[in-house]
C-alpha cells in the first residue's frame, strides 16, 4: 500500500512540476512576444526619426543653397575690392565652401551611424529576459 501511495504522490508531483514548467514556458512565450512588439515599435520610432531628420536636411539644403551662393559672391566681391584678382577671389570662396561642405558631410555621416539607430532598449530588455529565464529554469 505504501508503494501505491508513493506512485500516486509521484504522479501528482510530476503533474505539478509539468504544470509549472508549462506555465513558465507559456509566460516566456508571452514575454517574448511582448519583446518582439517592443522591438517593432522601437524600430518604427527610429525610422520615423530618421525620415524626419532626412526631410529636414533636404529642406534645409534646398533653402540654404541660394543663400550660400550669394554669400560666396559677396565674399568674392569683397576680395576683389580688397585688391585680389577675380579668379583668385572666386577660387578662395570655392575653397571655403568646400571645407564647410566637408565638415557638414562628415557630421551627417556620423549621425547616420548604425550604432545610433540600433534598438538599445529592446536589446537590453531581451538580455534581462534571458537572465530571468535562465533563473527560472534552474
Amino acid at each position: 500500500m505504501s508503494l501505491e501511495h508513493d506512485i500516486k504522490t509521484s504522479r501528482g508531483e510530476f503533474r505539478a512540476v509539468s504544470t509549472l514548467l508549462g506555465d513558465t514556458m507559456s509566460q516566456f512565450a508571452k514575454l517574448f512576444q511582448n519583446e518582439i512588439d517592443l522591438a517593432k515599435a522601437e524600430v518604427v520610432d527610429k525610422l520615423q526619426k530618421l525620415g524626419g531628420a532626412l526631410g529636414l536636411i533636404a529642406g534645409g539644403a534646398v533653402l540654404v543653397i541660394p543663400a550660400i551662393v550669394m554669400a560666396l559672391f559677396a565674399l568674392s566681391a569683397a576680395l576683389v575690392s580688397a585688391g585680389w584678382s577675380q579668379p583668385v577671389s572666386y577660387l578662395a570662396s570655392a575653397f571655403i565652401a568646400a571645407v564647410i561642405s566637408a565638415v557638414l558631410f562628415a557630421v551627417g555621416v556620423k549621425r547616420l551611424d548604425m550604432r545610433n539607430l540600433a534598438p538599445h532598449e529592446t536589446i537590453g530588455q531581451l538580455e534581462k529576459d534571458k537572465a530571468t529565464m535562465k533563473g527560472m529554469v534552474r
